[in-house]
């Protein structure tokens, strides 16, 4: 576990704003393959409090993420 003041240095996030946009490092990505039943799904946007609305195929493209059964 990274200890709380250490968050953002290594991750680049703030506590409670963790998500795959806007990462350091380029990370592998994987997303569940049922997102795609929907036209559009929500992430955080990276910081406390903000989403982002697009598609799922959006979302792939813009992290090099693959679709796959993740349960």
């Amino acid at each position: 576990m990274i200890k709380v003041k250490e968050i953002t240095d290594i991750t680049g996030y703030i506590r409670g704003g963790c998500s795959p946009i806007g990462m350091k490092k380029e990370y592998p990505v994987f997303i569940d393959e049922t997102s795609q039943l929907f036209d559009e799904i929500y992430i955080s946007a990276g910081m406390r409090g903000m989403q982002i609305k697009l598609s799922v195929y959006d979302l792939c493209s813009i992290l090099k993420g693959k679709i796959s059964d993740l349960i």
